[in-house]
C-alpha cells in the first residue's frame, strides 16, 4: 500500500472514530431520531396502529410518525429485536461503508472498473469518502440515522447492472421502502431500457401485495389515504426542505401548495433536465443518472437536506468526468463542497422562529434556496458545457487528416 493511499485510509479512519465518538460521547449523539421511528413504528406493523405512531421524545415540535410504506415497516421489522444501542452503532458503521460504495461506484462510472483498481483512484475512494462524512446530507444523515444512504446505492447498482431483472428488482425494492428511488425508472425508460423500467413497477407493485397480505388496512391507509400528505412529512416551510415548493414558499411567505407557481416551476426545471440530459453523451450514464436523480429532489414536496446525498456524486462527477475541463466546472463543484461543508441550511434552522413559520426575512428566505438554485444552476451549466463539448467534438472530427510529410 503506498503512502498516499495509506494516507487516505487514515483519514477516512479518523473520520470514522470521530463519528463513533461523536455519538457515544456527546450528550445528544445518541438521537438517531428517524431511526428510533424505523425501529419502533415497525414494531407496529400488522396491529393497525403503524400509521398511528409517533415519537416525540427528541423532537418536542413535531411528533415524528412513520411516515413510509409498509413494506418499509416489513424491511425495518427486526430492527426492534434488538437493543437500540447495537441497532445504532451497526447502523451508524453501515451507512459509512455505504457511502463509501455510493463514492466508488460513483467513480466506476467515470473511469472504469479496470483503472479504480490503481492506487490513484483508490486514494480519491478513499478521501471523498472521509470527507463526505461530513457534508451537510451525510452529516444529517448520520444525526438522524437516515436510510437514504443505501437507497442512493441501490440506484447506483441498479444503473450499473446490465441485466434488466436485477436493476428494475433493486430499484422496486428501494421505492417499496421510499418512494422517492422511483424517480429512477425515469432514467430506465429515457434510456430505452425499458424491461427494466417495467420490471421495476412490477416489483414495486409486489412489495404493496406483499403487505397487503400481512396487513391489508396499513396498505390501504398508507396508500389510500397519506400518500402525498406532505403536512403528515413535516414543516414544508422549514429550511431542511430544499426542494422547490419549499424555496418557492419561504420566497412568497406561504405554502404554494401544488399550485400554478409550483406546477410553473416544475414544468420549468423538466425542460432543464431534458435540455441538460440530451447535451450530455449517451454513455455518460452517471451524468445523465444524476439529471433525473437532482429532477426528483425538486419535485418532491420535502427533500429534506440528508436527501441530497446526490450531491457527492455530482461533485465527483463535475472533478472527474467528462465535462470537467470545461469551463465552471471546478466553480460548481467548488460551491456545491463549500455549501454543504458549510452546511447552509442547516445554519438557516437557527435563525428561523419556528420550524412552522413559513414567512421570514428576505435574505434568509433567498438563502433557503441554495439546493434547489444550485441544482438549477448545475442544469444551465450542463447544457451550455454539454454543448460546447459536442460542438468542439464535431469540429475536431471534420478536420482533414493531415498529409504525411514528404
Amino acid at each position: 500500500m503506498n503512502r498516499p493511499v495509506r494516507l487516505a485510509a487514515a483519514a477516512l479512519g479518523i473520520s470514522v472514530l470521530a463519528r463513533l465518538a461523536w455519538v457515544l460521547l456527546l450528550p445528544n449523539g445518541m438521537n438517531f431520531v428517524d431511526l428510533h421511528v424505523y425501529v419502533d413504528g415497525s414494531a407496529a406493523l400488522g396491529s393497525g396502529h403503524l400509521y398511528e405512531f409517533t415519537d416525540n421524545s427528541r423532537t418536542p415540535d413535531f411528533a415524528l410518525p412513520f411516515t413510509y410504506p409498509p413494506f418499509a415497516a416489513l424491511v425495518f421489522y427486526p430492527l426492534h429485536l434488538f437493543p437500540f444501542t447495537f441497532v445504532a452503532i451497526v447502523w451508524l458503521l453501515a451507512t459509512m461503508a455505504a457511502l463509501f460504495g455510493v463514492v466508488w461506484f460513483a467513480l466506476e462510472f467515470l473511469v472504469g472498473k479496470t483503472a479504480l483498481r490503481e492506487p490513484h483512484w483508490l486514494t480519491i475512494a478513499l478521501a471523498w469518502t472521509a470527507i463526505g462524512i461530513w457534508l451537510e446530507p451525510m452529516r444529517m444523515t448520520l444525526d438522524y440515522g437516515q436510510v437514504n444512504v443505501f437507497l442512493v446505492l441501490l440506484a447506483l447498482l441498479a444503473v450499473r447492472s446490465t441485466k434488466w431483472w436485477i436493476s428494475g428488482t433493486l430499484v422496486g425494492v428501494a421505492a417499496g421502502v421510499k418512494l422517492t428511488p422511483a424517480i429512477t425508472g425515469v432514467y430506465f425508460a429515457a434510456s430505452r431500457r425499458w424491461l427494466a423500467a417495467v420490471w421495476s413497477g412490477v416489483v414495486f407493485f409486489g412489495t404493496i401485495g406483499l403487505t397487503y397480505a400481512i396487513s391489508p388496512d396499513e396498505t390501504r391507509t398508507y396508500f389510500g389515504e397519506l400518500l402525498g400528505d406532505a403536512s403528515r412529512i413535516g414543516p414544508v416551510g422549514s429550511a431542511s426542505n430544499q426542494s422547490l415548493r419549499g424555496a418557492l414558499s419561504r420566497l412568497l411567505g406561504h405554502d404554494v401548495v401544488s399550485g400554478p407557481v409550483w406546477l410553473a416551476a416544475v414544468l420549468a426545471a423538466a425542460v432543464l433536465a431534458v435540455l441538460a440530459w440530451r447535451a450530455l453523451a449517451a454513455d455518460d450514464v452517471l451524468g445523465r443518472l444524476l439529471i433525473v436523480q437532482l429532477y426528483g429532489l425538486l419535485v418532491s414536496p420535502i427533500s429534506w437536506s440528508h436527501h441530497w446525498i446526490w450531491l457527492i456524486p455530482v461533485m465527483l462527477w463535475l472533478v472527474y468526468g467528462p465535462l470537467r475541463a470545461a469551463a465552471g466546472a471546478r466553480v460548481l463543484a467548488g460551491f456545491w463542497l463549500l455549501v454543504t461543508a458549510v452546511g447552509v441550511p442547516w445554519v438557516l434552522l437557527n435563525f428561523q422562529t419556528s420550524i412552522w413559520t413559513i414567512s421570514r426575512p428576505g435574505p434568509m428566505a433567498w438563502l433557503g434556496t441554495v439546493y434547489a438554485a444550485g441544482a438549477l444552476a448545475f442544469y444551465l451549466w450542463v447544457i451550455r458545457a454539454g454543448r460546447a463539448s459536442s460542438a468542439l467534438a464535431a469540429d475536431l472530427s471534420r478536420e482533414p487528416a493531415p498529409h504525411p510529410a514528404g
